[in-house]
Order: structure tokens, then C-alpha cells, then sequence
């Protein structure tokens, strides 16, 4: 039988472990998780953990053995199943470094399921390092107890998005100007969703009009004051997950 927990589960520390996770299996951990747990957080042998795998949900794990440079947990019992992800998807163009980052854990925080870079004329960050912003994914994913991370795709340009947009996925455009109450579309409005948040100069009139005549677009307006690039993915997506999301389970 598992040990019982030193202190309750909803407080033991987390880690995404990127292959399938069954009972009593013995999963050896790379030296920065390894670190993270022996040297930040202290643990002895002994100690468990939460781990969960974008696949088969969380699991309770126990650490059996630490080495030099590497550490060993011992899987025990699912905890939960893998989560329900609502469908939304969100549509970004890349900003500087530290506010893509931001804009990435906040996305996986409030539970998005898929994440798309599009470069857009005025993008000033052409080249997206998705390794990094995977990282501050994962990371997000651990702190706030997901068990699913969102998929992160790589950078398309806005033409390529809007050609190969799904059929019966609407795409909502986050207008600076125009468009009609987010909350009122959302009521007109159901089922697999995107939001499009454009750069920090704005679309150009070329790719307004692109937008504007694609037959998934509904222009939204998230308010009466021009927001940040990343204050208006954070708003957006926070307005959906209330009207259409999980928010109200």
C-alpha cells in the first residue's frame, strides 16, 4: 500500500513527466527536477510527489532514491484523471521576450488547449524560441495543477492561419475598434473557439480587411480602452472561459 502523506496531497509539489505514467512504475527524473526537489525543496527519500504526464492524468509518486545527479520515483496510485480542456485555442502575435513568456503561463493557467504564434506584418519578434516558451508552460501547468498542457504550435503568418482556419471554429478578432461586446457574441456565439490578439503596432489595413472578410471572424471589442497585446490575451481569453469555459462548472 502507498505510504500515507507526510502532509496533504493538495500540497506536495508537482512535476510534468513526459511519458506515460502507470502504478509501479519507477521513473528516473533529469538532474534539474532532481535538483529542484532535493536541493531547492529539501525532500529525503521518502518523500512523495505529485507527477502528471499529459496523458493519463496525476499520480502519486514516492522518491526512492537520489543520486549525485539524478533522482528515482516510485509511482504509486492515480490521484485524477486527465482534465476536460475547453476548446479554445489561442491566436498571438509574438511579442519581446519576458511578455510572450508571460503571456504563455497565463494562457496555461487559465486553460486554454492550444497556443499559435502568428508573425504578422508588424510582429517585432519574427522568431519565436518554443522551446522556451514550452518551458514556462510546463512550469505553469505544475503551479496551478493542471494535468493537461495546452499544445503549443509553431509560428505561422496570419495569411497561413486564416487559410487553413477550421471549418465551424469561430475566430474571434480582438478589434481596437468596431467590433460589438465580447460578451453579447458570446451569447450568438457557441462551440470551438479561437482568439486573435495582433501586434503591438496593430494590424495593417490589408490584414484588417483579411481578417474582416474571413468567414469564421467576429470582431470584439474588449472594452473602451486600448489594451496591451498582452493584457488583451489575458482579458480575452477570461472573458470566454466565464461565458463559455469551465469557469462556471
Amino acid at each position: 500500500m502507498p505510504a500515507t502523506p507526510a502532509w496533504p496531497p493538495e500540497s506536495l509539489p508537482r512535476l510534468f513527466i513526459n511519458t506515460e505514467l502507470a502504478e509501479g512504475d519507477d521513473i528516473a527524473i533529469d538532474a534539474a527536477q532532481a535538483n529542484y526537489l532535493v536541493r531547492v525543496l529539501r525532500l529525503k527519500a521518502g518523500a512523495q510527489v505529485k507527477l502528471f504526464d499529459d496523458r493519463t492524468g496525476e499520480w502519486l509518486a514516492e522518491l526512492v532514491h537520489i543520486g549525485k545527479r539524478d533522482a528515482v520515483l516510485s509511482v504509486e496510485a492515480r490521484l485524477r484523471e486527465r482534465e476536460d480542456v475547453p476548446d479554445l485555442w489561442l491566436c498571438f502575435a509574438p511579442i519581446k521576450k519576458g511578455r510572450i513568456d508571460w503571456i504563455a503561463e497565463k494562457a496555461c493557467e487559465l486553460g486554454v488547449r492550444r497556443i499559435l504564434p502568428v508573425i504578422t506584418e508588424r510582429t517585432i519578434v519574427k522568431k519565436v524560441k518554443t522551446d522556451r516558451l514550452h518551458a514556462h508552460i510546463v512550469e505553469a501547468a505544475e503551479q496551478c495543477e493542471r494535468t493537461a498542457l495546452p499544445e503549443l504550435a509553431d509560428p505561422v503568418s496570419l495569411e497561413m492561419l486564416l487559410n487553413n482556419w477550421p471549418d465551424r471554429r469561430i475566430l474571434f478578432h480582438a478589434a481596437e475598434r468596431g467590433g460589438q461586446s465580447f460578451r453579447k457574441a458570446l451569447v450568438q456565439h457557441d462551440g470551438p473557439a479561437g482568439i486573435l490578439i495582433g501586434p503591438e503596432g496593430g494590424f495593417t489595413e490589408a490584414e484588417m480587411a483579411a481578417i474582416a472578410g474571413h468567414r469564421a471572424a467576429v470582431p470584439v471589442s474588449l472594452g473602451p480602452r486600448i489594451l496591451r497585446a498582452d493584457t488583451a490575451a489575458v482579458a480575452a481569453i477570461s472573458l470566454w472561459m466565464a461565458g463559455r469555459g469551465d469557469w462556471n462548472d
